[in-house]
C-alpha cells in the first residue's frame, strides 16, 4: 500500500488532524468540482487506504461555491467514448463510492451550492450529509440525453424512494431547503457554514471506538443488501463482536457507575 505521506492527489486536497479527523476537499472550483477521471481515481486511492492510514472520520468538502456539479461533461464530450469505455468509467465511479460507503470510516459531506447529477451520487455515498441555505439537489441527466451511471438508481433511490428518484431524473426537478431534508436528501440543514457543522460532527464521531464506527459505516450497508433473515443473522454476529470488544469495557463501566454522559433531549 502507498504510504500516506507520499500520496499524490490530482484534484483532492487532504488535511489530517491529530484526532484522526480528515478533511478531503474537492479542488476543481473553476469546474464547479465536476468529476473527471482523475478525481475518481483520487477518491479510489484515498478511500481505499483511509482506515489503514488512521482516519477516524472524514469531512468531504469542496472549494468554491458548489459541492459538485456531477460528471465532467466537457471531458466526456471530448473523449467521445465508446459504450464499453464509458461502462468501465462507470464501474470506477462505483468502486470509488463503494470505498466510501463500505470502507468503515464515517464520511460527512459538507454540501453547498450545486449537488447535481454525479455530485448527488457522490454525496449519497457519504454517511451523513449537511446542507446549507445555498444547497440544491438535482438529477438533470434526462434533459441531457444521459442516464445515471454512478449509483443514483441505488443510493439516491434508497434515500428518497424510487418514485421520487424517477421524477427527479425524468423532469429535472430541483429540491432545496427543508423540502430536501424532508425527503431524505440530507440529514441536516444549517443556517451558517455546512463545513463548520460537518467538522463538529466529525470530531464527535471520531471519539467513538473505531470498531464501532467500522460496523456502523459498513455492516449496515451490507445488511441492506440482504434478506431480512440473513440480515438478522449478520447483525447478531456483528453485535457479538462489537459489543464484547475490550476497548468498550471502560465506557460500559462508566455507564454502570453513572459517570457517563446521559442521553438528553436538545434544549
Amino acid at each position: 500500500m502507498t504510504d500516506i505521506d507520499t500520496l499524490t492527489l490530482t484534484n483532492l486536497r487532504l488535511e489530517r488532524h491529530e484526532d484522526g479527523v480528515w478533511i478531503v476537499t474537492l479542488a476543481r472550483p473553476a469546474k464547479r468540482n465536476a468529476l473527471d477521471v482523475a478525481t475518481i481515481e483520487d477518491l479510489i486511492v484515498l478511500f481505499s487506504g483511509a482506515a489503514d492510514w488512521g482516519a477516524r472520520a472524514i469531512v468531504l468538502a469542496a472549494e468554491g461555491d458548489h459541492f459538485c456539479a456531477g460528471l465532467d461533461l466537457v471531458e466526456h464530450h471530448r473523449q467521445d467514448r465508446s459504450a464499453a469505455e464509458f461502462m468501465r468509467i462507470c464501474l470506477r465511479w462505483h468502486e470509488a463510492f463503494n470505498k466510501m460507503e463500505y470502507g468503515g470510516v464515517p464520511v460527512i459531506a459538507a454540501l453547498k451550492g450545486a449537488v447535481v447529477g454525479g455530485g448527488l451520487e457522490l454525496a449519497s455515498a457519504a454517511h451523513v450529509r449537511v446542507a446549507d441555505g445555498s444547497t440544491y439537489f438535482a438529477l438533470p441527466e434526462g434533459q441531457r440525453g444521459l442516464f445515471a451511471g454512478g449509483g443514483a438508481t441505488i443510493r439516491v433511490s434508497g434515500l428518497i424512494g424510487k418514485a421520487r428518484m424517477v421524477d427527479m431524473i425524468l423532469t429535472g426537478r430541483v429540491y432545496q431547503g427543508q423540502e430536501a431534508i424532508g425527503i431524505g436528501l440530507a440529514q441536516y440543514l444549517v443556517e451558517g457554514s455546512s463545513f463548520d457543522f460537518a467538522l463538529d460532527l466529525a470530531r464527535k464521531v471520531a471519539a467513538n471506538l473505531p470498531l464501532t464506527n467500522f460496523a456502523i459505516c459498513s455492516a449496515i450497508s451490507h445488511m441492506q443488501n440482504m434478506s431480512a433473515l440473513d440480515a438478522a443473522y449478520a447483525e447478531s454476529a456483528v453485535a457479538g463482536i462489537v459489543n464484547t470488544q475490550p476497548d468498550a469495557r471502560a465506557r460500559l463501566e462508566a455507564f454502570a457507575n453513572r459517570t457517563a454522559a446521559r442521553v438528553r433531549p436538545n434544549e
